[in-house]
């Protein structure tokens, strides 16, 4: 979605009074501009914003989304909580939406391709839910986590081999928007076809012109693969789908990779990002890092608490009328969760809490419809780093970090570049290993790979280790 999508309607809200007249107590009432989740000023600072409406409302508050349709943004920690794990209440199902049924959400709205309902686990309750969730689970459980670290070692040497030799380089488009794609597509199944499907699926997500044209690439090449998995079947996501005792359709299968596909890229791109730019700008998270004070994992843990890759979710939907917090919803009512100003409650932690390591933050979401990849995610890109660091152990932001901008979207807030300068460095990755490389997923080394070796300067210090893992230090 961007901000060519965003637009106004006049459009009336709830019908249970006058037409055009809502109700007491509804999402659509006076002070809108100070409301809404779209335009510059909620694209600008949506933490200001939150807090704003935390201040005037409380944990719950009620907001507009584009055309000014009314709905609830939830912001505070245990209301979200009480949101993910209540389904009966809050339901996925968009079917209960009210505006939707009753003809309020035109067809061309861009909230409609992530709420009109399909046949996908993140608008199913119930056991219909647990068959498909069951079976993603199930599925990518099967990767090993030292294989997978084994591929994004890899790709991480071919994406640094790159620009090594420049000495300059942008993390953000040329590194973090390029590594998840290549570690699902392996997952997936894909070989020759793989780069042209990346660019398809970049290109589709960033709603360029060319967009409609890759989104039907992307289409037809999840159904082809598909097709090709259930007569040659592999070790990889599809054919564990299409063999998993959930019994699911070849379509089934194809919606799920969509939907993996597109979830876990984004959401990685973004906390990868998120991640090194913590490192490259927080003296006080990269001296932790070098003094042993916290571990990289940790240090990630501390970052989804602070910037997850995900500012809101939608949605959920009451199934009948309720209290939340202080504000009494209507059946059919849409709720965002706000996992980002969820996380920064100030009933449940200051600026002073200790939150490196600690998992309780929203950023995966929680209840039956928490992400099933987290696990993945996180292995991606803590490797991604850990190699990176150890190829560039003088990396270094390229400028004022007061320079740094983000693009803002009713869901995620994504930094736009990261500059960043080292010491040139040779390749890594010569043709003859890649070409050792690039066997299946399952092809998992009977020891962990090694981290290759740092350039001289970095070893001139005689520390036996990188900065950011003091704690393997020798002696």
């Amino acid at each position: 979605m961007t901000a060519d999508d965003l637009f106004a309607s006049t459009a009336p809200f709830h019908t249970s009074a006058a037409p055009g007249t809502p109700p007491p107590g509804c999402p659509a009432h006076a002070g809108a501009a100070d409301r809404r989740l779209y335009g510059e000023n909620a694209e600008r600072d949506p933490m200001a914003v939150y807090e704003q409406l935390r201040q005037q409302h409380g944990s719950v508050a009620p907001v507009l989304l584009h055309g000014d349709l009314p709905a609830w943004l939830v912001l505070g920690h245990r209301q979200n909580l009480e949101v993910m794990q209540t389904p009966s209440v809050f339901s996925r199902d968009s079917r209960h939406w009210r505006d939707m049924k009753e003809g309020r959400v035109p067809a061309d709205h861009p909230l409609v391709p992530v709420t009109a309902w399909q046949p996908l686990i993140v608008f199913l309750d119930g056991e219909e839910h647990k068959r498909l969730r069951a079976a993603v689970t199930r599925s990518l459980s099967q990767f090993e986590a030292r294989g997978i670290r084994t591929y994004v070692t890899r790709y991480t040497h071919e994406l640094v081999d790159e620009f090594a030799g420049a000495g300059r380089a942008d993390l953000v488009t040329e590194f973090a928007e390029q590594l998840p794609l290549r570690v699902m597509t392996k997952l997936f199944g894909m070989l020759d076809e793989g780069p042209r499907f990346r660019d398809a699926v970049q290109d589709a997500l960033k709603a360029t012109a060319s967009a409609a044209a890759s989104n039907d690439i992307v289409t037809q090449g999840l159904a082809d693969l598909v097709a090709r998995k259930q007569h040659t079947p592999g070790f990889d996501l599809p054919s564990l789908l299409m063999n998993d005792a959930a019994g699911l359709s070849r379509e089934e299968v194809r919606e799920q990779l969509r939907l993996i596909l597109t979830a876990a890229n984004e959401t990685t791109v973004n906390l990868l990002a998120n991640t090194l730019r913590v490192v490259l700008t927080d003296s006080g998270f990269r001296g932790a890092l070098s003094g042993g004070q916290m571990t990289l994992p940790d240090g990630l843990e501390q970052v989804m608490w602070d910037d997850p890759p995900m500012m809101t979710l939608l949605g959920r939907w009451a199934t009948s009328d309720t209290r939340l917090g202080e504000q009494h919803i209507q059946a059919g009512d849409l709720l965002l969760l706000g996992l980002a100003a969820g996380n920064v409650d100030p009933t449940i932690r200051d600026e002073d809490t200790v939150v490196r390591g600690n998992r309780g933050h929203l950023a995966f979401s929680g209840g039956t419809h928490e992400c099933p990849g987290q696990d993945l995610g996180r292995g991606i890109v803590e490797t991604a780093i850990d190699v990176l660091l150890s190829r560039l152990p003088d990396l270094e932001l390229a400028g004022p970090k007061e320079d740094l901008s983000w693009s803002s979207s009713l869901m995620y807030r994504k930094l736009d570049a990261l500059p960043v300068k080292f010491t040139p460095v040779r390749r890594e990755l010569t043709p003859a290993r890649a070409a050792h490389d690039a066997g299946s997923v399952r092809s998992v080394p009977s020891s962990p790979v090694a981290t290759p070796p740092a350039p001289a300067t970095a070893a001139a210090s005689g520390s036996g280790a990188p900065w950011w893992k003091p704690w393997a230090r020798q002696g």
